[in-house]
């Protein structure tokens, strides 16, 4: 099982502290890297790609120290989200030069593959100086595909892409996770990260936040009240019994019908609604979370 390590690490630019004291485990499938603005994001995918070494602290690759080991940069894909390529050069030429820096021994094979993948076989003989945002990303991509690695590392790579573009690379990033490979990505966009990534790595202000599965973690912050909506045959009578429980924080009807609902205790909640809706003869006909999202989570993480 290929698995990225970080073990307290800790970088700093002189006076500024970029990431603090951070561990975690990046395994198998695919994981979204979450933080504001600043949180330092982009330099744990720099460490974990070997381009930057830690000041304090281990970045591993299945045991092996990533700084200044290129014998594991082959099994390693970094799309970074900094512009890094090469304006003189097609698109096709540019990643045959990354298949021959990686000692493939049919370059031009390897290059037309990654292409392919990416669907940009089509403007491979056009200069990447005539090349959109998002037709940089897709080559950029394509650079990190070429040699088949088994960890991907990308920094915000649904920057500058159409939505049709967008879909094609959410798709290919659930496939390469069903495959076994290890798949980390940063996004501001929440939305590309829940659709594509259930496992989350949370940094705010160097710091890491929080890791798992989104859910799991909304249910872990018992300080904060879980939000419900009920749909029913019978929302009066049941949002008064509700009201009667230590679970329940408070209850609303809404205008449209169902009943709004906030939970202090999850864990009970989910034991009691059932049975007092069945002792009422009250239907329960849909139970909605409404603050379990990606987004919700990433707020009260971030405001925490």
């Amino acid at each position: 099982m290929t698995e990225i390590r970080i073990d307290h690490v800790s970088r700093w630019y002189r006076n500024v502290v970029a990431v603090n004291d951070v561990s975690m485990t990046i395994g198998p499938g695919v994981t979204g890297l979450l933080g504001p603005n600043g949180a330092g994001k982009s330099t744990l995918i720099a460490l974990m790609s070997g381009f930057l070494a830690p000041s304090t602290g281990t970045v591993t690759l299945d045991g092996e120290p990533l700084w200044r080991n290129e014998k594991v940069y082959r099994r390693i894909g970094l799309v970074p989200e900094r512009e890094a390529l090469f304006d003189y050069l097609t698109g096709r030429q540019f990643v045959v030069a990354m298949a021959e820096l990686h000692g493939l021994a049919d370059a031009g094979a390897a290059a037309q593959r990654a292409l392919a993948v990416i669907e940009m076989t089509d403007a491979q003989d056009r200069s990447i100086s005539t090349y959109s945002k998002g037709m940089r990303q897709r080559v950029k991509m394509a650079s990190a595909l070429v040699h088949d690695p088994e960890v991907l590392l990308l920094d915000e790579p649904f920057n500058g892409m159409d939505p049709r573009q967008r879909i094609h690379l959410m798709e290919l990033l659930r496939t390469m996770g069903a495959e076994g490979r290890t798949v980390l990505f940063s996004s501001h966009i929440l939305e590309e990260v829940e659709q594509v990534a259930r496992q989350i790595e949370v940094v705010v202000s160097g710091r890491h936040a929080a890791s798992g599965d989104f859910g799991a973690i909304r249910r872990l912050m018992t300080d904060r009240p879980n939000r419900f909506v009920l749909r029913t045959d019978g929302d009066r009578l049941l949002a008064s019994v509700l009201l009667g429980d230590a679970s329940v924080r408070g209850v609303r009807l809404r205008s449209e019908g169902g009943i709004e609902v906030e939970a202090s205790d999850f864990g009970r909640f989910s034991l009691v609604l059932p049975r007092l809706a069945r002792e009422h003869g009250v239907r329960l006909l849909e139970v909605t979370p409404t603050d379990e999202s990606l987004e919700s989570v990433f707020a009260y993480l971030v405001s925490s």
